[in-house]
């Protein structure tokens, strides 16, 4: 059959993928949302769904007070002995560690920390050991890919990290996995850093420990060239063989606004592309070295997608995320409608406001939502960071209420429209596309903002466009009859 890229569409950056029992399993980086690290379940390596996350314990991650893009990066899922490890870092406070599970749909154990530097930690197993790897600077100082075996019941080093491998030399080495296929070792990686110039590198080796040979047509994967095209930032994958015997990279990628427009809101997604290996042990990827939108799979099977999503359809512990560690009292969430409570945090801030939180993903959407509040301030923002986002609300005022349009950007908090509503209920309305989001309270035009200042060519960091229901100033917002439809670009 024939799939289209992305696989998974929308923020859910920096792919790691493992497979048991028949199926396959794939976790993402969250960064400051909670709950931590997605967890996705797949049959065929196209259509997966979300069954849970891995982090979903204060106790598990420190979240407090971080800024955007900080927090959870870049983990890795592997399966050994019937057990399954989620390896990560915490860039904010710089700790590597890994969490385990024996039930794939239960909880996750308490984090076991690794005493190594460096981020987009990795295992491998091997004959009753475990290796762990990360980019950084090894005991002597050589920076690269670090790797040292541990006692994978307590973290503890049982050897000096070593430097195994340099890369290719592009910038920001990053994302190393190891694989032991046929009589080589293959070591993978990302090079370029995670936008236009990214990139997927590998060597090999007869011995894990190196030295590494560098595949001669490196990089093996890169859209750094292909260009005008919808699809840039190739890179960041793993590598996975199907239960057919065939192999794939699962990597993270992303899609411009416009073919001639470098902006992209919808964060990082998740692209799937094959990989053939040659007679001399070799390997390539996709057709000629970059990522198409389309490839045959074998398999009977349909590639579905979901493009309507409201309050009955989702599941609030899955699908919506809250901004760090949320407090538990600020929520009231049944099926068919959400009750927050709001505080004096607010959106541009690095505490917890009152927010949840659905991610944006595709460019054309639709969203409604019934919205009334008792005082302070309660809405739907389109949000990147705490510096770039976009909000329509309804707010108390000495003259009663009043529907606002509000465009924050580079720190700039501009009301755009001020128009007064004669309750403390009201219908709000985004439509997007490509090039703008419009706003609208009971059906009276706002105005409007443009998607590409929220980005991360304009705001930084590795995050996407997440859509968030919010309340402000110790009062109470219920939102109900809430519908976000996807549909294609008129």
């Amino acid at each position: 059959m024939t799939y289209t890229n992305p696989v998974v569409k929308g923020f859910y950056p920096d792919p790691s993928v493992c497979k048991a029992n028949g199926k396959y399993y794939m976790v993402c980086s969250s960064f400051q949302y909670f709950p931590g690290v997605p967890l996705f379940e797949s049959d065929d390596l196209v259509n997966w769904t979300q069954i849970g996350h891995v982090l979903t314990r204060r106790s598990q991650i420190m979240l407090e007070k971080i800024n955007s893009s900080g927090g959870v990066f870049a983990p890795t899922i592997r399966y050994n002995c019937g057990r399954f490890y989620m390896v990560t870092t915490n860039d904010t406070t710089h700790q590597n560690f890994y969490v385990y599970t024996d039930d794939i749909y239960g909880e996750w154990s308490e984090p076991i920390y690794v005493d190594q530097g460096g981020i987009d930690p990795s295992l491998y197993f091997e004959n009753g050991r475990t290796y762990f790897m990360s980019n950084g600077n090894d005991d002597n100082g050589v920076g690269g890919v670090i790797q040292c075996e541990i006692n994978i019941e307590t973290g503890e080093k049982l050897s000096p990290g070593k430097c195994i491998w340099q890369g290719s030399g592009g910038r920001y080495l990053e994302s190393p996995h190891l694989y032991k296929i046929g009589e080589y070792y293959y070591l993978t990686a990302a090079e370029g850093g995670t936008e236009y110039g990214h990139m997927i590198t590998y060597a090999r080796s007869e011995s894990l420990w190196g030295p590494f040979e560098n595949y001669p047509l490196n990089p093996v994967l890169t859209n750094r060239n292909k260009a005008p095209f919808i699809i840039q930032g190739i890179g960041h994958g793993d590598l996975i063989q199907d239960y057919n015997g065939g192999w794939h990279i699962l990597c993270l990628g992303f899609r411009q606004i416009h073919m001639w427009m470098p902006y992209h809101n919808l964060g990082r997604e998740v692209f799937l592309i094959p990989v053939q290996f040659n007679s001399n042990g070799w390997f390539t990827a996709g057709n000629d070295g970059t990522c198409d939108e389309s490839y045959d799979i074998d398999g009977d099977f349909t590639q579905t997608s979901k493009n309507s999503y409201t309050f009955e359809n989702t599941d609030r512990s899955i699908d919506w995320c809250y901004l760090r560690h949320p407090r538990p009292e600020s929520y009231e969430l049944t099926d068919s409608k959400a009750i927050l409570h709001g505080t004096d945090i607010t959106l541009d801030d690095t505490d917890s406001p009152t927010f949840i939180g659905i991610r944006q993903k595709d460019f054309c959407f639709d969203l409604t939502v019934e919205l009334s509040v008792n005082k302070g301030e309660a809405g739907v923002t389109v949000y990147m960071c705490e510096n770039e986002h976009y909000e329509v609300a309804l707010r108390e005022s000495p003259n009663g209420y009043e529907a606002v349009l509000r465009l924050n950007i580079g720190g700039i908090k501009h009301i755009q429209t001020i128009i007064p509503v004669n309750s403390d209920s009201a219908a709000l309305r985004i439509t997007a596309d490509n090039l703008f989001y419009n706003f609208y309270a009971n059906e009276a035009h706002l105005g409007s903002g443009q998607t590409k200042y929220l980005t991360s060519e304009v705001s930084g960091g590795f995050t996407g466009v997440v859509i968030g229901l919010y309340a402000v100033g110790n009062n109470t917002a219920e939102f109900k009859n809430f519908s976000l439809d996807y549909r294609d670009k008129k």
